[in-house]
């Protein structure tokens, strides 16, 4: 049976526990008794050998000088004997049967195994390691947004290089974008790249088939520059927030025909997209025609992430700006509170989202800031309510912008580290 989380943010602002497997204070085997008392009640200790038992366990294997460790000797090697009736050997392999040293000369007539390039389906499947070069890497990690990265790094915040590269791809400048962003994600600690937004929603591409290729060849150009790096993208998907309704989900399919859900769920299936963020901005008033609510919106598309089993095959996230407000937010304590219940809260409660991410500064097109906490860092009610958010805080993230910093790149992630355990790092 599948294990729901269950967050419950109430006025204490505070992760209070989650569904966890029956155990009994008297257990033999439970060691809940020495871990902290602030440990998440999800968090269940179980000895898997008691302080007895593991005892036991050392003592016969060490005494006597070890007799039983030596007595034990190694495993029985695995050996077919050719000469027994009944054994088949191969009597067609390459080489002369003998060991060699490394770095020997290769038997006469072998073929030199090289370097391998091009797999059958003309797919590259060998990344060559100095592709990024060390000059390059070292132009990036001594660049405004490599001192960022730095710094992010530095303040303990799981870090993300996010950029759109769609505009590149449309614009036949896909290889050199990748080139640049991979040299900066190449720094010690980052984690991934976000290598678009709003993908699908918007109008950069216009057909399915466009959209799929752009996928396609970027996630394969990053995987190849960037071995290891998670690969993440945002897009929205409204047909979700309709729930039942089919007059809702009929118009969402004409209104969005590129966001099908089948695929941007084959994106993930097939191992393209390690982490898709879906935006909630939309909810207030995408469904107001049939009534549906933005609490009733963000339940239903949270069904419909669980019911795909998107969530098993990459991270989801949430993105909210709803806490942002021109020049700070005006939300009272008791509002932020009831704001974090739904925007926060309700996203983990409901199993599918892993984490959240919500802008904390923005500039809009008239270059008017919206802030969640007040100018130069002053302080207000809702920044207030969301530092209390300890023990979720590994689960929220950020967008920043280092080449528009609220103060000092420093001292604004020092700040932004006090509420969030994650940082996007935007990179032009």
């Amino acid at each position: 049976m599948r294990l729901r989380k269950i967050f419950v943010i109430g006025l204490a602002l505070s992760l209070l526990g989650v569904g966890v497997p029956a155990w009994s204070e008297d257990d033999p085997r439970g060691c809940n008794d020495l871990m902290s008392a602030d440990t998440p009640a999800y968090v269940v200790c179980r000895w898997l050998a008691t302080p007895d038992e593991a005892a036991d366990i050392a003592r016969f294997w060490l005494d006597n000088d070890g007799k039983n460790m030596i007595d034990s000797g190694p495993m029985r090697e695995i050996v077919v004997d050719c000469t027994e009736p009944g054994n088949e050997c191969a009597t067609d392999s390459e080489g002369d049967g003998e060991m060699h040293d490394v770095g020997s000369p290769d038997v006469d007539g072998a073929e030199d195994g090289g370097t391998p390039d091009d797999c059958q389906d003309g797919q590259k499947c060998y990344v060559d390691p100095d592709e990024i070069s060390a000059a390059a890497k070292t132009a990036a990690a001594e660049s405004p947004a490599g001192q960022a990265v730095k710094s992010a790094v530095g303040a303990g915040l799981r870090t993300w290089i996010e950029t759109e590269l769609a505009d590149d791809y449309k614009a036949g400048k896909l290889a050199e974008a990748t080139k640049k962003v991979a040299a900066l994600a190449a720094q010690p600690g980052v984690v991934g790249i976000r290598f678009t937004s709003q993908l699908g929603y918007n109008q950069t591409f216009a057909t399915a088939e466009e959209l799929d290729k752009f996928v396609t060849e970027t996630t394969t150009a990053l995987r190849n520059l960037v071995p290891g790096k998670k690969l993440a993208a945002h897009t929205v998907v409204p047909l979700f927030g309709c729930g039942a309704n089919d007059a809702c989900k009929a118009e969402m399919t004409k209104k969005y025909p590129l966001l099908d859900p089948a695929r941007i769920g084959a994106w993930l299936s097939g191992g393209q997209i390690d982490q898709l963020t879906l935006d909630t901005g939309h909810m207030a008033t995408e469904y107001a025609t049939w009534k549906i609510d933005a609490n009733e919106a963000q339940r239903n598309q949270w069904i419909q992430v669980r019911a795909r089993a998107w969530d098993a095959y990459a991270q989801i996230a949430a993105e909210d700006a709803g806490f942002t407000a021109a020049g700070t937010s005006k939300l009272t304590a008791e509002q932020a509170t009831q704001a974090i219940t739904d925007r926060i809260a309700a996203p983990l409660q409901a199993d599918a989202a892993e984490t959240v991410v919500l802008w904390s500064r923005w500039q809009d097109a008239q270059g008017q800031v919206n802030r969640v906490y007040g100018e130069k860092w002053a302080a207000n009610a809702t920044w207030d309510q969301l530092k209390k958010l300890g023990t979720v805080r590994p689960r929220l993230a950020t967008v920043y912008d280092y080449s528009s910093p609220e103060t000092d790149v420093a001292t604004d992630i020092k700040n932004l580290s006090e509420v969030f355990g994650q940082v996007y790092l935007h990179t032009a």
